[in-house]
């Protein structure tokens, strides 16, 4: 089709994930915006010097930054130099931008798992057994560490957040292209993190969800809001995802992939300043 806009793809479909194949979602999803998009594949090392040749940049399952952050960085100004049409923006409060937010939300009052970053601010948690402590530029549960109240006393805490370790009855995800939602999912075992099945969200959820996504105020782009169901009933967020969330997509059936990918691409057309069609 000639006259298509060009997308660079950016995806490593070499890294390794405990429990997902990063690559077969992105394969899925590069060959069905091919139908409308020229596409081309990269890696996140590359994707600084070959971004200036394409309408577009989608940033998919590029793994954790941490891993390349100097490459990152070079990408992150070479796109706001260029005033490249990123996808997602690099305007984004959440992950995007590390685990400050946690604390900010934390600080605002939202229904988020408390969350602090010095020894002073211990009174802010409720009293329980174990703490998460993670490292705040973390992800994918890098260097994440469970301690107990005596070994929280003993912490040093420079670059690190402090949670307690909520029991909870599961975790679940709600995914959005811009404002809209589209699906969820939940893992009813609380050991098995990513053995996800479909999860029907009351108005509530919805709610609860919305008022993140509400909150990161981004123009496009793909986000996954995680949260944990406490067992008092209540949902407190996990994690809200705008750099790269894995979708999960093999977890839902093919009506809601195919509802996915038409969401994704009207998002694209939007972005590109082309009309869609009818």
């Amino acid at each position: 089709m000639p006259g298509r806009p060009s997308v660079l793809f950016v995806t490593d479909l070499a890294y390794q994930a405990q429990g997902r194949r990063y690559c077969d979602e992105d394969i899925f999803l590069s060959s069905r915006l091919r139908n409308d998009f020229g596409i081309a594949l990269c890696n996140p090392l590359d994707a600084a010097a070959l971004m200036d040749a394409f309408d577009a940049v989608v940033v998919r399952n590029s793994g954790p930054v941490l891993h390349y952050r100097r490459e990152y960085d070079a990408f992150r100004d070479k796109a706001a130099a260029l005033g490249t049409r990123l996808y997602n923006p690099l305007s984004g409060r959440a992950d995007m931008a590390g685990k400050q937010y946690l604390l900010d939300l934390t600080a605002d009052g939202y229904p988020v798992i408390p969350t602090i970053d010095r020894p002073e601010s211990l009174g802010l948690l409720p009293e329980t057994d174990q703490y998460v402590v993670k490292p705040k530029a973390g992800a994918d549960s890098i260097g994440l560490d469970f301690v107990s109240r005596d070994q929280l006393d003993r912490l040093a805490y420079a670059g690190i957040l402090v949670q307690p370790r909520i029991d909870f009855r599961y975790e679940v995800s709600f995914y959005y292209i811009d404002d809209a939602f589209q699906y969820a999912l939940h893992a009813p075992d609380p050991d098995r993190r990513w053995v996800l099945e479909p999860y029907h969200p009351t108005e509530a959820d919805l709610d609860f969800a919305h008022r993140f996504i509400d909150w990161n105020t981004l123009d496009h782009g793909i986000q996954r809001v995680d949260a944990c169901r406490t067992q008092e009933g209540d949902l407190l967020l996990v994690e809200l995802e705008d750099l790269n969330p894995y979708l999960s997509l093999e977890r839902v059936d093919e009506t809601t992939r195919d509802a996915f990918v038409a969401g994704m691409t009207t998002s694209l057309h939007r972005l590109l300043g082309i009309s869609t069609r009818p």
